[in-house]
């Protein structure tokens, strides 16, 4: 097949599906002008250094796809390519980063993503050692790294360190391939996670150079999308129901590690999953039991008519089940499964396919991503910096968002005002009129 070569300025999300197209990007950040974005979706006080690094991931089995029917696994070699965003001394002589990936679906040409991010290439990192919390994000089935760009870089730049992995699933040709991708990633998803955590970990307390010195090894997110969000939920101490029928093309000794692993305690303080996969009834993989082990706070952010995940009887469940847990669950109406991703402006002869693949149908992609990245912002710094100023973001004074009160004075209608301590009924940090279209529901644990 051709390859096409095509210059970008952010990327799309990856989740389930597939579709290729030429696009050209918008911005998600407006330079020196925030725009819309809500209070705490504009980028932090802090210049953003990235780098690539590679793990290697110790006794790890794999599986043929001879081997979802005899049973049978054989040791695999497996590294994983992580990127780094964190706090950086930026001088001016930096070169500001561009990513590239090549995006190659079954039965469409291959594209290759070029797009500019925000962060500066291998930068100095700056702060002092031991100050940072570390946030680690998992991207959906055959996602990669950076499609959470703006995100990560949004994090780093309020002081963190961020850990993008890129967990290399096995790439669909037809069916069969796609039933053992599919089971690869069922079996690897929250080992990946998990080992690529223990590998940063081991960095910090040997006291490596870079931004591992900023780490505080104490302090310790997961961010997964979709079935990053599987293996997500599974590593904060919410076990599979291995008895699942989901299970039944994984062989049972490439399960075996996966539930030695379960036993040990990750140490993650706070949860973030978009859209997670794994609890609709046709594929739920927990029981109400396993999901109540999950004791760190989280925030599940999810679209009402999420058709992947099943958002009514699946991603609802997993909240509901969750009692273990305080916890969020930020709802857009309308929205699908990519609730969470960069911004794309698509040509007009691009297929349908890719515009379904990497776009909402009704809610605008940089809208979401000001939203998440202003509702991330607050979940972070109230469970991982102890800011309890930051809980009046998340604990809003009404369910739905349209129902937000905020007197207008006669003949005013436009002022750019975010809402503070004068307008405790309104969602804080939204503008007057548009905090529209959302749900937030919060349950403390034990309810």
């Amino acid at each position: 097949m051709k390859k096409r070569h095509i210059a970008l300025a952010a990327l799309a999300v990856i989740g389930i599906g597939a579709g290729t197209a030429a696009y050209v990007a918008a911005p998600t950040i407006h330079e020196g002008a925030p725009g819309e974005m809500p209070e705490l979706g504009r980028y932090g006080e802090f210049a953003v250094g990235t780098q690539e690094v590679e793990f290697a991931l110790p006794d790890r089995v794999t599986f043929t796809k001879a081997g979802m029917v005899t049973g049978s696994t054989e040791p695999e070699e497996r590294s994983l390519k992580v990127r780094l965003y964190y706090p950086a001394e930026v001088a001016g002589s930096e070169e500001q980063v561009r990513y590239s990936h090549t995006f190659d679906p079954p039965n469409m040409e291959p594209v290759t993503l070029d797009y500019s991010g925000r962060a500066f290439v291998r930068a100095p990192a700056k702060g002092e050692a031991g100050s940072l919390p570390l946030v680690v994000m998992s991207h959906g089935f055959n996602g990669w790294s950076t499609q959470f760009s703006n995100l990560a870089e949004h994090i780093a730049s309020r002081g963190y360190v961020v850990a993008s992995i890129d967990h290399a699933d096995r790439k669909l040709e037809g069916v069969t391939d796609f039933v053992h991708s599919f089971s690869t990633v069922l079996a690897s998803r929250s080992l990946d996670q998990r080992q690529v955590i223990a590998q940063i970990l081991a960095k910090t307390d040997s006291e490596a150079a870079g931004p591992y010195t900023l780490i505080d090894s104490d302090r310790i997110a997961l961010i997964g999308y979709s079935m990053g969000g599987y293996g997500a939920i599974a590593t904060a101490g919410g076990d599979y129901d291995y008895d699942s029928g989901t299970f039944s093309t994984v062989p049972g000794d490439a399960l075996t590690p996966v539930r030695a692993a379960a036993k040990e305690d990750a140490q993650i303080d706070a949860l973030v999953a978009f859209a997670p996969w794994g609890g609709g009834p046709d594929n739920r993989v927990w029981s109400e039991e396993t999901l109540s082990a999950v004791k760190a706070p989280t925030l599940i952010v999810a679209g009402n008519q999420d058709d992947v995940s099943d958002y009514e009887n699946g991603i609802r469940w997993i909240f509901e089940s969750m009692t273990g847990a305080d916890r969020h669950m930020l709802v857009f109406r309308e929205a699908r499964h990519n609730i969470v991703g960069n911004a794309f402006e698509q040509s007009q002869d691009v297929p349908f396919q890719a515009i379904e693949f990497v776009n909402e149908p009704v809610w605008r992609q940089d809208r979401i991503n000001g939203i998440n990245q202003h509702f991330v912002a607050a979940f972070l710094d109230l469970h991982l910096k102890r800011d309890g100023g930051k809980a009046a973001y998340l604990d809003v004074p009404t369910e739905n968002s349209n129902d937000s009160q905020w007197e207008t004075a006669f003949g005013e209608q436009l002022n750019g005002k975010l809402a503070g301590d004068d307008e405790a009924q309104h969602w804080r940090g939204f503008q007057r009129r548009w905090a529209l279209g959302l749900e937030m529901y919060s349950k403390p644990a034990g309810e």
